[in-house]
């Protein structure tokens, strides 16, 4: 459903990411973990369209992202680590906003502005001119509207910054549902207890390549006697 065929980035001299090679399937929650600058946030924009790669090929179901934008644009929602509302609009505005941007008739979207409403609970502050929000109601609402039209893959960047413990309970018993109900959610994170808690799988970037692919499982098999947490792992990886 969706792949990186040796997919490269680069600025300049800099490589970004160097030859990602990485295939999700439906059902699956992926977490992608690495430092600053490992690339993370740089294979999400490439996935997203925001930025192109300067080889490889990124494939959403049977589409490019370069060659069929619209086609990918309808089957995926994006979460960035920066929430962005127009701040002039209420939440309910800015939902219906985003439903109109997706060609949703009328009825459909007035149906999904009240099912993603209740579902991030924004029932108290919906009709709220959004300027007035905190970042734990920005991020809900921004959730709400990466999954107005019901994506095959939810994509976040940083869920869980800046969250109270309630909305980040809310967020993770989401993620894990949206995934179990058939759709691909790849999520970028420092939060490595989240990853270890609701991941299917992660990936470890450094340096712009995967260094390890694949079940918690299998990363203590890859590193025995290292600890049992990701946390432990992960560092243990960094350090190899």
């Amino acid at each position: 459903m969706l792949r990186f065929d040796h997919v490269t980035r680069t600025y300049g001299s800099r490589v970004a990411v160097d030859d990602l090679n990485l295939s999700l399937q439906r059902g699956e929650l992926f977490a992608l973990l690495g430092h600053n600058g490992a690339g993370k946030t740089t294979t999400i924009k490439m996935l997203v369209g925001l930025l192109k790669p300067t080889s490889g090929t990124i494939f959403v179901g049977p589409y490019s992202v370069v060659e069929h934008p619209r086609e990918v644009c309808r089957l995926i929602g994006y979460v960035p680590d920066l929430p962005f509302l127009y701040e002039k609009l209420s939440g309910r505005e800015f939902l219906r906003f985003v439903a109109d941007m997706y060609g949703m008739p009328e009825p459909a979207a007035r149906a999904a502005v009240e099912r993603e409403s209740e579902r991030f609970q924004l029932g108290e502050f919906i009709d709220q001119l959004t300027e007035s929000y905190s970042h734990g109601m920005r991020q809900r609402t921004v959730f709400a509207a990466a999954m107005i039209h019901q994506p095959e893959i939810l994509v976040v960047d940083e869920p869980m910054v800046g969250l109270d413990p309630h909305s980040i309970r809310l967020v993770k018993d989401l993620l894990k549902q949206y995934a179990e109900s058939g759709k691909i959610v790849l999520m970028s994170t420092h939060t490595l207890n989240v990853a270890e808690e609701i991941a299917d799988r992660v990936g470890v970037m450094r340096n712009g390549r995967i260094v390890f692919e694949g079940k918690l499982e299998a990363l203590r098999h890859a590193l025995p006697n290292r600890g049992e947490t990701l946390e432990s792992l992960y560092l243990a990886l960094m350090e190899s």
